[in-house]
């Protein structure tokens, strides 16, 4: 039996999501944000000693980080599922959204919530307007511009493409799901990107992603 550990509102509702549309048994342990900081629970640093979810266990072997534990579930559980065939002219396109989730897209929105923390919390007053006017700057500079060349790649690529690597939801789409999400709960995707916010109508459609978040709990990226 596989057991993941799930942190709420993260990245670990991908493998609760993929694990549904396998149909493969699974168990959750489930693990809540501090109230104050938002973060993980130290509890989580006795299962991996980074204390970061997801964290799958099966068969006594622990596995981390997002992207190895999809490949390994569908290496070990998938029978071909989730994956394009490898001759087919959708596989390339299945490895680029695979690995441009986590190598690319989040990079930029981890910015965009580092310099947003720090233009808007507390600072002491005496350097006040000299953070809040750098946050501002590099936001307007580097941050906002590189989180709108990405949507806009995005977009694009979505163009006539029901999902990102073709025409049938992938695992690269499952992958994907999480940056999407976050961006439009914190970062300003909407319906001025209209492929991107068909794409996700279609995964909140899928009876999988319900059963995910019926199993993992509350899911929101805005809090």
């Amino acid at each position: 039996m596989i057991t993941v550990h799930h942190l709420n509102n993260s990245r670990s509702q991908r493998v609760l999501w993929l694990l549904e549309e396998l149909g493969v048994p699974y168990e959750v342990v489930n693990y809540s944000r501090h109230p104050g900081s938002g973060m993980a629970p130290l509890a989580l640093r006795e299962i991996h000693r980074l204390g970061k979810a997801p964290i799958i266990v099966e068969d006594g072997a622990v596995l981390a980080e997002s992207g190895a534990i999809i490949e390994y579930l569908l290496a070990r559980h998938g029978q071909g599922r989730l994956i394009p065939p490898a001759d087919s002219p959708n596989y390339q396109r299945y490895l680029y959204w695979l690995h441009y989730a986590e190598g690319s897209a989040m990079p930029n929105l981890l910015l965009k919530l580092i310099f947003d923390q720090i233009e808007t919390g507390p600072v002491p007053f005496f350097i006040r307007p000299v953070v809040r006017g750098l946050a501002r700057a590099v936001k307007r500079s580097l941050v906002d511009p590189q989180l709108a060349l990405h949507l806009d790649h995005m977009e694009a690529e979505l163009e006539g493409q029901t999902w990102f690597a073709g025409p049938d939801l992938t695992a690269a789409d499952i992958q994907m799901s999480f940056p999407v999400e976050a961006t439009a709960a914190r970062a300003g995707l909407d319906h001025s990107r209209p492929n991107l916010i068909a794409w996700l109508d279609r995964v909140h459609a899928r009876p999988a992603w319900t059963r995910a978040i019926e199993r993992g709990g509350p899911y929101s990226l805005s809090v």
